[in-house]
């Protein structure tokens, strides 16, 4: 489980420039290398929409599933309470993302990710799609964090690898039944889904943190994109930040809600739906009042599973198959342009 998507990005290493983020700590006005240039329109980055809001879903509710579909259906998104994962364990995972973050540039800098690899301290991988850099900083997970946090504390790291690989496992455990449900729904075979449940998948957890800026209306948290996964499991810490495109309206604020999780489908889920479920185009915005933490959770089919879109009713696939590590290969190069390169639909 720890080395899929390592083993899928591995051959396609980052410039480090692409990769070592700023010391937002040692700057009290907004770098040019930071200032995303202005727009007028319906995607303006600090558009929001009053009284829209992604639904709110009780996985205990018995209708659970008819309501999950019509959100990945509509939104791409959706809250979920209800789903098992204490409350404590959350707020451990936050602190001790605090406790790295807040240390010094000098000492984060030690755990840099390599140009090849796909864990550790650095930029979002998106970065070099951009003209400008974003205002954030992440640390990624896959497995036990160990390696990468003994470089940090050298003596002080087992609480915080403990703390992580507890969580993963609960999240684990939770997207599996979010899977079997969407599954469910799409009438997945049990031969297209025997790797639900096993440990041949992929996953990653990302921290991540959007320092305080200094004129966030010129500023990026995080630009807008799709997840590649399945699906993703984000926890976001009570400052707002993160917003979902709704076509037709605009980017739509997520406010954090108490004990909740958003769940935002990603590209796998879109193409094994044949586009019945929405990928959520989603970024993050930042504040010049309160620093911003959110911890996601990408999961999906393990790099060799053979995404397939599921027709129904006589209808075409509208896109060819491909496995997992093809995809990413695909998106490595292309991001935002990789569907339509698979796309039957000109």
């Amino acid at each position: 489980m720890a080395t899929t998507f390592s083993e899928a990005y591995r051959d396609h290493p980052l410039h480090l420039h692409h990769i070592i983020p700023l010391d937002f700590s040692s700057f009290r006005t907004l770098p040019d290398s930071h200032a995303w240039p202005q727009s007028n329109d319906d995607n303006d980055h600090h558009l929001t929409s009053n009284g829209l809001c992604i639904p709110i879903i009780d996985l205990n509710d018995p209708n659970a599933m008819e309501q999950i579909g019509l959100a990945c259906e509509k939104w791409g998104a959706f809250q979920l309470k209800n789903h098992g994962i204490p409350f404590n364990l959350i707020e451990k995972v936050h602190e001790e993302a605090k406790r790295l973050f807040s240390l010094p540039y000098e000492e984060k800098i030690k755990a840099l990710r390599s140009a090849g690899g796909a864990t550790g301290y650095g930029r979002a991988r998106i970065s070099p799609f951009f003209p400008k850099f974003m205002w954030h900083e992440g640390f990624t997970i896959m497995g036990s964090p160990s390696n990468d946090v003994k470089k940090i504390w050298p003596n002080d790291y087992k609480y915080f690898c403990d703390i992580m690989e507890d969580y993963q496992k609960q999240m684990k455990t939770l997207a599996e039944k979010i899977t079997n449900i969407i599954f469910n729904i799409l009438g997945v075979s049990k031969e297209q889904n025997k790797w639900v449940g096993s440990n041949n998948h992929c996953g990653a957890l990302q921290l991540n943190f959007y320092p305080c800026c200094p004129d966030p209306k010129k500023a990026m948290g995080l630009a807008p994109h799709t997840d590649t996964s399945l699906f993703t499991i984000l926890h976001q810490s009570q400052t707002s930040g993160l917003q979902i495109f709704k076509e037709g309206v605009g980017y739509v604020t997520v406010d954090p809600h108490p004990n909740t999780l958003v769940v935002n489908t990603g590209d796998i889920l879109h193409i094994l739906s044949n586009s019945r479920f929405r990928r959520s185009l989603h970024r993050a915005i930042v504040n010049d009042v309160k620093e911003r933490y959110s911890v996601a959770y990408f999961y999906g089919p393990p790099v060799d599973y053979l995404v397939s879109p599921l027709v129904v009713d006589g209808s075409l696939p509208q896109f060819r198959s491909l496995t997992v590590k093809d995809y990413i290969g695909i998106k490595a190069k292309n991001l935002g342009g990789a569907l339509s390169l698979i796309s039957y639909i000109t």
